[in-house]
């Protein structure tokens, strides 16, 4: 039977709270204190764990202070410093870029819109949420690999990209709680709906999901 739009909302609200009930710990990962310094993180988060990221910037951010420290970095030496990370000349390109685009257009701050933010070099929505999400406390969706696969597997979502997935999520949870849903996807999909082998056993939501491969634990493609 179809599910209505109404009963969607409805099952959402309770995922929500089952998920906040099994992950009162729910939070962002990334470690920063500025907007920009989660800018920075939140760009070489790409394609990389968020424990990489920790290590590479707890000695980047105590010699990168302000958009300008950044703007004046040279290529060369900031490839060296987050090789780690993967993808090291592309994130480099994009933190100066960005960095230089601060100082130019903003006064060095980190604006608080998702167009000033995705007009940024190497910004995208995802990267814009974070940041008006966790360093603003403006409600935002950010969808990453784990939101994607878990809102899809719940029946939440069904777009074929994350642009996609991000409107239809956001017309489902309520506005309020973008940022702190995003965190609970999140921290699920990681100690819980995992791509390869998903622990539907002992998954807290298991009642409200209906995955048609939840019964036997597999994912997409896998026998048993």
């Amino acid at each position: 039977m179809t599910e209505s739009d109404r009963e969607k909302k409805a099952r959402a609200r309770r995922i929500l709270r089952t998920l906040g009930a099994a992950y009162p710990d729910a939070a962002i990962a990334l470690r920063w204190s500025t907007p920009l310094e989660l800018l920075v993180a939140t760009i070489l988060s790409a394609q990389c764990t968020d424990e990489r990221v920790n290590q590479v910037t707890e000695s980047l951010f105590k010699r990168y202070h302000t958009a300008r420290d950044w703007a004046r970095a040279r290529p060369a030496a900031l490839e060296r410093e987050i090789f780690s990370t993967g993808f090291y000349k592309a994130k480099a390109k994009a933190i100066i870029g960005t960095a230089k685009a601060l100082v130019a257009g903003h006064g060095g701050e980190v604006p608080r819109t998702v167009g000033a933010l995705t007009a940024l070099p190497g910004v995208g929505r995802k990267t814009a949420n974070v940041v008006l999400g966790n360093a603003f406390g403006i409600p935002a969706l950010a969808v990453d690999t784990h939101v994607s696969r878990v809102s899809q597997r719940l029946g939440l979502a069904r777009g074929p990209d994350a642009e996609t997935i991000h409107d239809e999520l956001c017309q489902v949870f309520p506005r309020a709680g973008w940022t702190g849903t995003t965190h609970l996807l999140i921290i699920h999909g990681r100690r819980a709906c995992h791509a390869r082998r998903p622990a539907c056993p002992g998954c807290p939501i298991r009642a409200l999901c209906p995955w048609p491969l939840k019964p036997m634990g597999q994912g997409p493609g896998r026998k048993g």
